[in-house]
């Protein structure tokens, strides 16, 4: 058996999520198919995230098994020809048997964009939030950097989110101005259920003036979801990039926090 690691863009505007589901279609999905017909087997996927309905991907990571090694080509420019527009594999490769999307990363970046302009923009209206108000970026900068740390995000996360521990850690929390659009840029180690969209809805909340850039220290002291600002629209969030400690893609050796372990019939390397 061979293990293949894919990077995945999409436009999730016509999914109902990345996960497989029995309510609307899914990116897993149309991957899996696309593998069904390159390979002529079914093959299961693993991702490194899951995200929901809406929200897009340049850098969504899976992997999975096959019997037969094709060319690397065969997994991008092949993959390509059987899945639809709004989805693409943008790169492969071939990694070492223990390398897992999910639980090797070492964090994930997200983006939130904005589009601030009097008038809605057709070409920005699947990607973007529109905000037709002014925003003060410079009390939202103020207001995003007391995220960066390790905290409770109770107040962040939906009422449907089943994760053990809502403590997370953040490193960086930024906000970018490239006029008309506006880019909350959200790293860390891991993430809780619509955090990054309550997160930026509480951001323009800020930007409004409609609640003080102070209130985040307390919404991550008190945790209680009703202070904190609206879920943003799913379609202004983007899975942007997942992390990997250096030799992570190396075939015969993983890294498992910044220790080597060597497959078997492999040499360090």
């Amino acid at each position: 058996m061979s293990r293949v690691k894919l990077t995945i863009e999409y436009d999730g505007t016509a999914y109902a999520g990345w996960q497989l589901q029995a309510n609307g279609p899914s990116v897993q999905a149309r991957i899996e198919e696309a593998l069904l017909q390159l390979t002529g087997s079914a093959v299961r996927v693993h991702s490194a995230s899951r995200t929901d309905a809406g929200v897009h991907a340049r850098g969504m990571v899976i992997h999975f098994d096959v019997e037969r090694s094709l060319p690397l080509s065969a997994y991008r420019e092949g993959m390509n020809r059987y899945l639809p527009q709004d989805v693409a594999v943008c790169a492969a490769e071939y990694v070492a048997e223990d390398f897992h999307s999910r639980f090797c990363n070492s964090g994930k970046w997200y983006r939130y964009t904005l589009c601030q302009a009097p008038v809605r923009s057709p070409l920005f209206a699947r990607t973007s939030w529109h905000v037709s108000r002014v925003l003060d970026l410079e009390v939202m900068r103020r207001a995003a950097a007391c995220f960066e740390g390790c905290y409770d995000f109770s107040a962040f996360r939906s009422s449907r989110c089943s994760a053990k521990t809502t403590v997370k850690e953040l490193t960086v929390v930024t906000v970018i101005d490239d006029t008309p659009l506006i880019y909350i840029d959200v790293e860390g180690s891991g993430f809780l259920q619509n955090m990054v969209r309550i997160m930026a809805g509480t951001l323009v909340e800020i930007g409004l003036h409609k609640r003080s850039p102070d209130s985040i220290a307390e919404l991550l002291q008190n945790g209680r979801r009703a202070d904190a600002g609206r879920t943003a629209p799913a379609h202004g969030l983007c899975l942007m990039r997942i992390n990997y400690a250096p030799g992570y893609n190396r075939r015969g050796t993983v890294l498992y926090g910044g220790r080597e372990k060597v497959n078997k019939n492999n040499k360090k390397a």
